[in-house]
């Protein structure tokens, strides 16, 4: 009766030691999973004595969780003592009942009782609450955080003399030990935030892509938001106002560089609005250059930010891109670069354009030679390799190492690019086409 009793009061013993390592778990994975805005948030709007024990475990972190640290070391080390001879002294009858020799029932006994030891409080005391503080970090740490406050000020003097080692190693390394998480955010780390939270449904899709792209422009340049020289429409020197209204006519554009020559040689920037204040029988001998305004000038490496700063500041929103050898390699406009930001930007002056992705089919996309990288990814899932160039004209230049004609078309992991439509030189349009399966392993066979 008493070894009865005995073999009963171990196994509650037990339960609570993996329930003190089950604790434990929970506060160590529900305090790292909160944020400090939500731990502060809760206080706001909760202000109970649970919100603030989780405010203060959350603001001591290091601290809470080496004191998590020695309650599983210490649970788990006495559940191992207790459990193993216990749990095997009751598998032992069992296996001399089957026939096993006496030796033979220890050994299988021993193995027996480290093996379900082990199992019930892996699972039990470390994977439950693992997964439940992971799941519901909020609530749990509520319940818990009280309880492990006060083992960890019992053990405070155990706690301090391990953390004070650690950080001693640490800062041996060259780096300084945090108490608290980091709860500042890099622009890539915000990026997949969103994008993680579109995923999941608690930010609708419109209002991740604008977050998204505003996190990205600041990583932008003046090169990847231009307007690209071969597309610029500009005006001569001794050009009329005239053939400045003829021009804003033709191309729906309002802002015009008027040039010596060629665009290496901006001398200014002309308004369609001036041509309005020449009387009308003066604009057939009124010549644009005396109507330019000074346009800045930028590198094509200034980044997005910058940019976005000069161009507020500039009278006409406009500038000359100029790359590294001092020639010009675009204009850019405040348009361009809101339009990085929040997409396409039309109103009532602006010419119908064909869009610069245009889907075919369920695989099958009309794209312009153009697009950037991260712009074709995001509209078609193509992912371009690395290589020396900054638009999927280029990659296609890249590869071919000519200038391609309608028709050429390049394989690359399961895409193919097909030249549809080429302005002079310049690729203008391509389609891009995902394989079939079966298609990559025909020609993988060739």
């Amino acid at each position: 009766m008493i070894d009865i009793l005995l073999a009963v009061v171990g196994l509650l013993f037990i339960a609570v030691l993996t329930l003190g390592t089950a604790l434990a778990v929970a506060a160590e994975f529900s305090l790292t999973s909160l944020e400090r805005s939500t731990v502060d948030a809760h206080v706001h709007s909760v202000g109970d004595k649970r919100a603030r024990a989780v405010q203060r475990a959350h603001r001591t972190l290091s601290f809470q969780l080496s004191g998590a640290q020695v309650a599983i070391t210490l649970t788990t080390l006495i559940t191992g003592y207790v459990a193993e001879p216990l749990i095997g002294d009751l598998i032992q009858p069992v296996m001399t009942l089957i026939g096993l020799p006496l030796g033979v029932a220890e050994g299988v006994s021993l193995a027996l009782a480290i093996l379900l030891a082990t199992a019930l409080s892996m699972v039990f005391g470390e994977m439950v609450p693992k997964n439940l503080a992971i799941a519901r970090p909020l609530p749990t740490a509520r319940t818990v955080s009280g309880y492990h406050a006060r083992f960890s000020q019992v053990f405070k003097w155990l706690i301090d003399a391990m953390n004070n080692s650690a950080n001693w190693v640490v800062r041996r390394l060259g780096i300084e030990p945090q108490e608290e998480l980091r709860s500042a955010r890099s622009p890539d780390e915000l990026g997949s935030i969103v994008r993680s939270s579109a995923e999941h449904g608690t930010l609708d899709e419109s209002t991740a892509r604008l977050m998204d792209r505003s996190l990205r422009f600041g990583d932008r340049t003046a090169e990847e938001l231009m307007t690209p020289r071969v597309k610029v429409a500009s005006l001569q020197v001794g050009e009329t106002v005239v053939d400045l209204l003829d021009l804003a006519r033709r191309t729906g554009f309002s802002r015009f560089p008027v040039h010596g020559g060629d665009l290496d040689d901006v001398h200014g920037v002309v308004h369609v609005k001036q041509a309005f204040g020449i009387p009308a029988d003066r604009r057939e001998t009124t010549r644009v250059e005396t109507l330019t305004r000074p346009v800045p000038t930028v590198p094509a490496t200034l980044d997005g930010d910058a940019l976005l700063n000069r161009l507020r500041g500039s009278g006409l929103q406009l500038a000359v891109v100029v790359d590294e050898y001092g020639g010009t390699a675009g204009i850019v406009s405040l348009e361009d670069v809101v339009e990085e930001i929040i997409g396409d930007v039309r109103d009532e002056h602006d010419r119908l354009e064909i869009a610069a992705v245009r889907r075919l089919g369920d695989d099958s996309w009309l794209i312009s030679g153009l697009l950037r990288p991260d712009e074709l990814a995001e509209a078609t899932g193509f992912q371009m390799p690395e290589g020396d160039y900054e638009t999927v004209a280029g990659l296609l230049l890249w590869r071919l190492g000519r200038i391609p004609t309608v028709g050429d078309k390049l394989d690359l992991d399961g895409w193919r690019l097909t030249v549809m439509r080429m302005d002079k030189h310049r690729i203008a349009e391509l389609r891009l086409t995902k394989q079939p399966a079966h298609t990559e392993a025909k020609e993988a066979l060739r």
